[in-house]
């Protein structure tokens, strides 16, 4: 029979991934969170979250962070600008941005201040999201120029434009764009 020390396993032997470093310096602080934010930039919420996972000492992952931030390698400003020009390139409205900004630790006012910054025209920003899943044509349904057709052909083909004018709307608001963004590009 194996004794306990036997399935114990060894600092050296885990995923460097998920091993906590018990003695950590500022330093090595200092060096993984210059790493992460040679990557992109972060919230700091984020890399706290991030570097705490791999040290212990909270007070001290705290110190290098306000540091960071005095040095100004670390901003949430700059990070929430990036994020909403990000956002806003891949076709995302104001709801979806500021949920996902709040997700990542960003501060209301820090969402306020980069949107204030940015200024993004919504509309424009619906129009090419819209644009890009659905084409150029906003017409839900081409009307047939045959002859007259019945009553029941008639209200088939409204049922299938509102059942399409739905969907875009459902996408348009996944998107987190809001009605008045998008109404004109629904309307027949």
């Amino acid at each position: 029979m194996a004794s306990m020390s036997d399935q114990t396993t060894h600092p050296d032997t885990q995923d460097p991934a998920t091993r906590v470093e018990a003695t950590a310096s500022v330093g090595d602080i200092r060096v993984a969170a210059m790493d992460l934010l040679a990557r992109r930039e972060h919230a700091r919420s984020e890399l706290q979250t991030k570097l705490q996972r791999r040290f212990d000492d909270a007070a001290l992952v705290s110190r290098v962070l306000d540091d960071l931030a005095a040095e100004n390698l670390q901003s949430d400003a700059r990070y929430a600008e990036s994020l909403l020009r990000q956002r806003l390139d891949r076709g995302y409205g104001p709801v979806r941005i500021r949920q996902e900004m709040r997700e990542r630790g960003v501060a209301q006012a820090r969402i306020l201040a980069a949107l204030e910054t940015v200024d993004p025209d919504w509309c424009e920003a619906a129009t090419v999201a819209f644009q890009r899943k659905f084409g150029q044509a906003r017409e839900l349904q081409p009307e047939d120029p045959g002859e007259s057709p019945s009553y029941h052909v008639r209200r088939e083909a409204q049922q299938q434009r509102l059942k399409e004018k739905a969907r875009r709307m459902r996408f348009m608001q996944y998107r987190g764009f809001l009605p008045e963004h998008f109404r004109h590009l629904l309307e027949d």
